[in-house]
């Protein structure tokens, strides 16, 4: 309601209602109210020397006047006090200060016009009782005094309970509705970062599996092409080579059977029925899940959880590269001690990549490898220098992700990543990760 106690959303007489009902219930009491003061006005007609007609209709006119207490409170009580010397408006008088109490009229006004009530109506009590009753005076006081109180206080004071209620109501129903705003919120942002967290695991799932498989499919490929060459001509060195690409096919098996097992061992729970603690649940939990995708940790991190590659692991995976028939040399400044597993695996996946795209665009170019423990972090470089061969001689496809997946691995860990050509004609990728 506003100020003068009009329902807030419907605008302009006479559609000041909010319901229908409280239409029919506001046209009822005004007419009950102005066949009151109608029956009234006769007398008030009779006492002022007026005509009948014109009491009646001053009567009738005035009662009416409480169709518009919804809209108007407080000038309904101002009628019922103005017409409170002409003996008219009961109903009109208590059913206003009603209205009054229970609407969103300033306190100050409120207390004001029911003082005003009061007062008009121990007056007028006062003197009616004064002249027809023969009694002492100060029992006339006080009766005048109590019929006042008991016009005045009791509808007073149910407007004002009433009244509050009604705001307590619409402020739990304005609450009501914010909360389920946040939820639907809460629900949208969770459905947001789960949809996100899904597609950083998809995209951690397609560099592991390029990882893994490039590598070893590559030196697979070189070896291939290499038997090709020598079949007929060496026996023995096409024998090897065969056992080599046997190897290393059973090697890419082994690792994505390790990488598989650990995604089908470790199921995503099933969402439950949604309540409002379970959203606000989920959306608190989301985060925490999410940034253990982007660093690498959790399911999955590298092939195997703590049983994937490691550092100690690089000799072996440069002897590889050398028994493929490439020129690397791997340079160790100083002694680390066992890094964290997720370190470890990004600084295995860093080089293995590296020596990937050496075989890819630079057959016949000496690679060196250098590993530095430092304090603090632990620092790699693959370099290669200028291509002796033809690139890409043996066929090798290249997806262009080689670069983009070690990129996001190193920086997931806060660390550094540079690749670029050199001076020299070759190429050099180094990256540091920090060992905390």
């Amino acid at each position: 309601m506003t100020s003068t106690g009009e329902v807030e959303g419907r605008a302009g007489p006479p559609l000041w209602w909010a319901r229908r009902r409280d239409a029919v219930a506001d046209v009822a009491l005004a007419g009950v109210s102005a066949v009151e003061c109608a029956w009234e006005g006769v007398t008030f007609a009779r006492e002022a020397g007026l005509p009948t007609a014109v009491g009646v209709a001053f009567g009738f006119v005035v009662g009416a006047t409480l169709v518009l207490r919804r809209r108007w409170p407080i000038a309904v009580v101002l009628v019922g006090i103005a017409v409170a010397p002409a003996a008219m408006g009961f109903l009109l008088s208590v059913v206003g200060m009603y209205s009054l109490a229970s609407s969103e009229v300033p306190r100050r006004i409120i207390a004001t016009l029911a003082s005003m009530s009061l007062a008009a109506t121990f007056v007028v009590m006062y003197l009616q009782t004064r002249g027809d009753v023969e009694a002492d005076p100060q029992l006339v006081v006080a009766l005048s005094g109590f019929v006042a109180v008991a016009l005045t206080v009791p509808p007073l004071l149910l407007g004002l309970y009433i009244g509050a209620r009604r705001r307590l109501m619409e402020s739990l129903q304005e609450r009501a509705d914010s909360l389920e705003r946040e939820l639907s919120l809460l629900a949208d942002r969770a459905e947001e970062r789960a949809e996100w967290a899904r597609t950083e695991e998809r995209t951690r799932i397609a560099r592991e599996m390029h990882d893994v498989v490039a590598h070893r499919v590559s030196l697979m490929v070189v070896h291939a092409a290499a038997l090709e060459a020598v079949a007929v001509k060496d026996p023995a060195r096409a024998a090897k080579n065969a056992a080599l690409v046997g190897d290393m096919g059973r090697q890419a098996l082994t690792e994505l059977r390790e990488m598989l097992g650990v995604l089908r061992a470790a199921p995503q729970p099933q969402p439950q029925p949604a309540a409002a603690r379970a959203v606000v649940a989920a959306v608190a939990a989301v985060p925490v899940a999410s940034v253990a995708l982007v660093g690498g940790v959790g399911v999955g991190a590298g092939a195997g959880g703590e049983d994937g590659p490691s550092i100690d692991e690089l000799e072996v995976l440069v002897g590889q590269s050398r028994e493929a028939g490439m020129v690397v040399e791997m340079l160790v400044q100083g002694e680390g001690p066992a890094y964290a597993a997720e370190v470890e695996q990004t600084a295995y996946r860093v080089v293995q990549e590296a020596l990937t795209n050496c075989h890819k665009h630079a057959p016949g170019a000496r690679v060196v490898v250098r590993l530095a423990h430092r304090d603090g972090e632990v620092a790699m470089q693959v370099e290669n220098g200028p291509c002796e061969g033809k690139a890409d001689g043996v066929g090798l496809p290249s997806g262009g992700n080689g670069l983009v997946g070690m990129r996001e691995r190193v920086l997931g860990l806060g660390g550094v990543f540079v690749s670029g050509p050199t001076d020299a004609g070759g190429f050099r990728v180094s990256a540091v990760l920090p060992i905390r």
